[in-house]
Parts: structure tokens; sequence; C-alpha cells
């Protein structure tokens, strides 16, 4: 997402975090020095008409909030509004590294709630990397299955496997059409986790009638698709909708699945490196033939 973060520049990235508690502002209640905790950069207003029917990631307050600077730093300011409405104590039985990703765990949780995800489902996830491994494990804890995911990249699709994936398939070939010697049919689901345009192709000709595909990744600003609206919505009265962020609801839930352990999302975690190779572990994303999720951890610089 060059064409998103490189107009910001120069700015601080990162807002997938987790820490301890080094100072408190004053007034502020139910956190003290040294509660680890995870915080989210992005919160509601919870007031206003989307917030009131659960539609908080539309607000306007939610894409106002951030940290200060950003979560690639040492230290981090957690503004007040923030600190009532998107702080979480992290339990002794939930790593840091697992803080780390409850954000993006929420994210997903959203995503599948939205897309009416249940038991029992079958599902195919289009790319297999962090977002994608995420929606795995929530959907597996969820009851969903048989569960494909597909990907370009052979690390990626052993990654899916070793985490529980029913089968997993090369992009390049014909997804759809292993899907339907798979089943006799399309899936029920379908979570799209990339922007490419020939993922939206696999996705829309492996959803079944009536199905769903939600879409969790952006196209770049200056690109289109093309939707087949007849065969899509008057034939095969198929649902598609989109999902961005989370609410404090969601991180709790997160949260409460993680610490219950139906979800173990440390093993996601591929790599951990200290704040000054930071340029290192983006090289290794961009490569993405080893890496998952690289964990940034700046205790280690002074390790």
């Amino acid at each position: 997402m060059e064409w998103y973060r490189q107009p910001k520049a120069p700015t601080v990235l990162g807002h997938e975090v987790s820490g301890s508690v080094v100072a408190i502002g004053s007034g502020v209640e139910g956190v003290r020095e040294g509660d680890r905790i995870t915080a989210t950069h992005h919160v509601p207003c919870l007031v206003c008409r989307y917030c009131l029917s659960g539609r908080e990631t539309v607000c306007e307050m939610l894409r106002r909030t951030r940290f200060d600077p950003g979560g690639y730093a040492e230290y981090i300011r957690v503004p007040a509004v923030n600190v009532e409405r998107g702080v979480l104590k992290l339990p002794e039985e939930v790593s840091d590294d697992t803080g780390s990703l409850l954000e993006p765990l929420g994210c997903a949780l959203r995503g599948q709630r939205k897309a009416g995800v249940e038991a029992g489902q079958s599902m195919l996830i289009v790319g297999g990397g962090i977002a994608g491994c995420l929606h795995l494990l929530a959907a597996r804890a969820h009851g969903v299955g048989p569960i494909f995911v597909s990907d370009i990249r052979d690390a990626r699709r052993r990654f899916a496997a070793d985490l529980g994936a029913d089968e997993v398939l090369d992009a390049r070939a014909d997804v759809p059409g292993a899907v339907e010697s798979a089943l006799g049919h399309g899936v029920d689901r379908v979570i799209v986790c990339t922007g490419a345009r020939g993922a939206i192709d696999q996705a829309v000709g492996s959803v079944d009638r009536g199905g769903t595909v939600l879409f969790f990744a952006p196209m770049r600003p200056d690109e289109t698709y093309e939707v087949p609206f007849n065969e899509i919505f008057w034939r095969h009265d198929v649902t598609l909708t989109s999902s961005y962020g989370a609410s404090l609801a969601d991180l709790t839930l997160a949260l409460e699945l993680t610490s219950t352990r139906r979800i173990n999302v440390d093993s996601l975690v591929t790599h951990r490196l200290p704040l000054g190779e930071i340029q290192k572990g983006f090289e290794m994303m961009l490569e993405g033939d080893e890496s998952l999720k690289i964990v940034v951890d700046p205790r280690l610089d002074r390790a």
C-alpha cells in the first residue's frame, strides 16, 4: 500500500502495539503504571448515528484519532480518548506478541461477523498473508469448514496448511475449478485479503449461489473492477461486502479468544527484530518467502 503511505511521509508508521505503561497523565483512571496493555490507534465517538447503529468503523472520530508518534517507536503517547475507549489490559497468560496482534485479529473478527460467517459453512480465503491467516484461525475457532486458502507463494501455502487449512491452492491455477471439484459447488463465504484484480476474479468465480464475498483489502485508488451485475446479483443472489477496522468490542472478543487459547496467534510470529533493524524487517516482508508476522521489539535493541 505504498500509494497510501508515501503521501504521509515523513511519518512514524505502526499501529499494532502492546507494551507496558511507564507514565500516566492527569485524570487517567483504570490504568496504572506497570500495566501491560494493548491500545488501538483509532477509536469511535460512541454517540453518532453510525456508532449507535453498530457501524463504529465509519465514525468520523475514528479516522482522526491516532498514537503519537506511531507504533514503530520505543515510547508512544496514547491520547486520553484512546485510553478511555481503546485500551485493554493484558492478562498474564497473554504474551506481548499476542497483544500486538489483537487489533488485526479484531478487524478479522468484525469482518467475519459482517459477512455472516457461521459454523459449518465452507470458506475460501484468497491471500495467505498475515490477514488471511488471521481469518483462517478465526474461522477455525468458529467451526467453519472446509476452508480453502489460495496464494501464489509456496511459503504462504505452507503456512496456511500448517495452521489448519483443509486445502491450499496455487492462486496461479484454476481456483474456482478446484473448489467446484472438491465440493460440487462454490463456497458459502469468500474472504479476499488482497486487492489484486485476479484475486477478485477468483473470489467471484468461487462463491456459491446465495453466498457472500468479503473484501478485506483495498485496490489501488486508480484501479476499478467491473462487476457482472446480472450474473452476480440477479441470477446468483451473491452478496458483496467489505469491512474496515475494529471497535473496542472486537478487540475485547479477540482478547477473550486468545486468552482462552481458542485462537493461538503466537503461531503466526516467524521473526522478532530490534527496532534498529526495522528496515531489514520491511525487506523480509517484501520478499515474503519465509516471513509471515515480524514483531519489532525495542527491548531487543538494549539486549
